[in-house]
């Protein structure tokens, strides 16, 4: 429990707006309790990283770096902290926690070497003077985080916005305040001046006050597509603010010829139901060939996934499956489930909340062929996989593309050529074959477009929008040409 739970140019403070709770979803108990930050105190925030911005910007990069590097070590001394702390409040598992905060540590040497790559300086001889192409930060940028990474995906906008230059007003979810507030406190040991990270605890109404600030540069948010669209609107006639959007997705996953039944299987169960179903980049739509091979296949799907385990966070037999984030986003997946089937599709598996007040669902199954045609394109960010069977390759690739969201999309087949094909014709940012499409490097770029971004991937290329480039030709001393244009006289 906590009440200073704020921190605004280098001070913990209590915020002075409404109450607000962290709740266990695995075990319903409240585990971290405080005050919103009020319109002013997101105000006072702004103005403290508009302040710290020069100092901060002028320093090195590798000045910069120590700082960052200093808390990437801090992050390896209290991993197994950290990881508890996010496994307590989003319901995951202690296992994928862990890989989560490595994922963090491993953000710090990655976000260095892109600066380098994608933002550095570079210098051109000219016959008189020098061509230069730098890059400056932004200045003050709000960073928007959401639940199901709260560690890794808000510091992968937050550590290339400080390795730029820029300062940050941080807001993290409103379902994971306490993992912010801890890796906040880490970012302080580490020495960051005051004003250069500032946290802001909050709801929808914090939300929107950060985004309206008439003195920010920029805002980088991960979540839904319907907050990002929002923010997007909100943003309206405001060119001179960088907007970053890493937003939703209604993934689709082709399986075709597979030899390997049960290792095809495996990327099915990976794509969709890791994390509970809580990633952007899960397999929502799940296309199986209508023949024998994938008669086969589904049915060994369907053994598989009624014995995944789910269980708590903290058991020590872990479970492939924890909690999810809450028990109205469990009670959310149910009524999905069931606005499917009253639209006409069949249940092969049933999605179940099994613990009422908490998160806790078993994975769902449900055979949306009849339907395909008429189905909702949502994201339902939860473990219920829709299975669509197709007998023409052209075809599924077609309701593959069938969707305004275009993040991640798969291919399960033996064949090279089939792949080529599908690559070719096939709609997404991330696009993997005979792997899940779950699994995202931080050495690549990460993003999608339509409905899932606005052409600013991060990962690799967040260092692309934490800077813009400056060209300058340069000559040491004004000197006269040799050679004057027509028409000029000295």
């Amino acid at each position: 429990m906590t009440n200073s739970t704020h921190f605004i140019n280098g001070q913990w403070i209590e915020g002075s707006g409404h109450d607000i709770n962290s709740i266990d979803p695995a075990k319903n108990v409240v585990i971290w309790s405080a005050k919103s930050a009020s319109s002013a105190q997101v105000n006072e925030a702004v103005v403290a990283a508009r302040n710290a911005f020069p100092a901060w910007s002028l320093m090195t990069v590798d000045e910069r770096l120590e700082i960052i590097k200093k808390f990437a070590e801090l992050l390896g001394e209290h991993k197994t902290e950290l990881a508890k702390i996010i496994a307590k409040e989003t319901g995951k598992p202690e296992w994928e926690t862990a890989t989560e905060v490595g994922a963090m540590i491993g953000k710090i040497a990655i976000s260095e070497k892109a600066y380098h790559e994608r933002t550095g300086t570079v210098e051109n001889a000219m016959p008189l003077g020098q061509a230069i192409i730098r890059h400056k930060p932004h200045g003050v940028v709000a960073v928007f985080g959401p639940y199901n990474f709260p560690g890794h995906l808000p510091n992968g906008h937050i550590v290339p916005a400080l390795i730029a230059g820029n300062t940050v007003v941080f807001k993290p979810s409103d379902l994971t305040p306490m993992v912010a507030e801890f890796i906040v406190q880490l970012w302080e040991k580490a020495g960051l001046p005051n004003g250069v990270l500032n946290l802001i605890q909050g709801q929808v109404e914090t939300g929107k006050a950060l985004a309206s600030h008439a003195n920010i540069d920029g805002l980088f948010f991960t979540g839904s597509s319907r907050t990002g669209k929002i923010i997007h609107e909100q943003f309206a006639g405001h060119p001179g603010k960088i907007l970053a959007l890493e937003m939703g997705g209604n993934n689709p996953l082709i399986v075709k010829d597979v030899a390997d039944i049960d290792a095809a299987v495996h990327d099915i169960v990976q794509s969709a139901f890791v994390t509970s179903g809580q990633r952007c980049t899960c397999a929502r739509r799940l296309f199986i060939q209508d023949n024998a091979q994938g008669d086969v296949l589904l049915a060994r799907l369907l053994e598989v996934t009624k014995n995944i385990q789910v269980g708590h966070y903290d058991a020590e037999e872990q479970p492939f499956m924890g909690a999810m984030i809450s028990s109205a986003a469990a009670a959310g997946m149910l009524s999905a489930q069931q606005q499917l089937l009253s639209l006409g599709a069949t249940s092969l598996v049933a999605l179940e909340h099994t613990e009422k007040d908490t998160g806790f669902v078993t994975p769902g199954i449900i055979d949306v062929t009849a339907i395909a045609n008429d189905m909702p394109d949502e994201e339902h960010f939860g473990p219920l996989l829709k299975v669509i069977r197709y007998t023409d390759f052209d075809q599924a690739i077609a309701h593959a593309n069938n969707t305004s969201f275009g993040l991640s999309a798969g291919l399960l087949s033996d064949s090279k050529a089939d792949y080529d094909y599908f690559l070719a014709r096939i709609r997404a940012g991330i696009v993997n074959w005979n792997r899940p499409i779950t699994g995202a490097s931080s050495a690549a770029p990460f993003g999608g477009i339509g409905e899932s971004g606005n052409h600013r991937a991060s990962a690799y290329y967040a260092a692309d929008y934490c800077a813009y480039p400056v060209a300058s030709v340069e000559l040491d001393v004004v000197t006269l040409p040799s050679s004057l244009s027509p028409g000029l006289k000295f």
